[in-house]
């Protein structure tokens, strides 16, 4: 994995926590540090500072998102706290965040949680999913719309995968929360976000309908459609 932050301290204490629970940890001082890193090692989950020097967490995490890398997850580490920053992160691209200070542990958690690939949550086999012209492998974790592919986030294939397997079952924020990210506690726009996100790939293909006041389902009513309701459950 990758840490790159500039705060000396920071990187020492998460590599020294991290490399304790076996995990082989590459350092980066700043932005520039960890574009070449990302260039040329085998990364499998990146932690990116989002104010560190050089390009910074969140424009790195566009441009890997933007020159079509869904492969590696990214976790941003940001002392901004507010609503609209957290969910900044999320648009470009990240698949979790922690604000700092933070504990070791619960990035350890984390990390965890985000290079857990297989299927396991949503009780499948490798098999190829079809519902219209949306087709998912599960074995190689792509999808595909009227033949073209659509680039996920592992998350966002994570999150497609369960409504998939779980359709018409309503199930609310908390809920998925648990089920999909495997957290018993977190902030719920990450799954908002998420959602705003699948549906806007998907475009007429998805079929991601809020449920007011209880959360989100998949319908595999032919044309079922939903994208344009906004609230807390949008």
């Amino acid at each position: 994995m990758l840490i790159a932050d500039d705060d000396t301290v920071v990187r020492d204490v998460v590599r020294r926590y991290l490399e304790r629970d076996g995990l082989e940890v590459a350092i980066a001082r700043n932005g520039t540090e960890a574009l070449r890193l990302l260039g040329t090692e085998r990364i499998d989950v990146a932690v990116l500072d989002v104010m560190m020097p050089g390009p910074d967490g969140l424009t790195l995490c566009r441009t890997l998102r933007q020159r079509g890398d869904h492969t590696v997850p990214v976790i941003l580490l940001t002392a901004l706290g507010e609503e609209d920053d957290r969910i900044a992160g999320l648009e470009a691209g990240a698949d979790d965040y922690l604000t700092k200070p933070f504990s070791p542990r619960e990035l350890a958690l984390r990390v965890r949680s985000v290079l857990r690939r297989s299927p396991a949550p949503v009780g499948v086999m490798p098999v190829d999913l079809q519902v219209g012209d949306l087709i998912v492998s599960t074995a190689a974790r792509s999808v595909t719309v009227d033949g073209q592919p659509v680039s996920l986030t592992n998350r966002e294939f994570d999150l497609l995968l369960f409504f998939i397997t779980h359709a018409d079952t309503v199930f609310s924020r908390e809920e998925l929360l648990k089920q999909v990210w495997r957290w018993d506690f977190g902030d719920l726009s990450t799954v908002t976000v998420h959602v705003k996100r699948l549906r806007s790939k998907l475009g007429d293909q998805h079929r991601v309908q809020t449920v007011w006041g209880r959360g989100y389902m998949w319908s595999d009513a032919a044309g079922a459609r939903e994208g344009q309701s906004t609230g807390a459950d949008d």
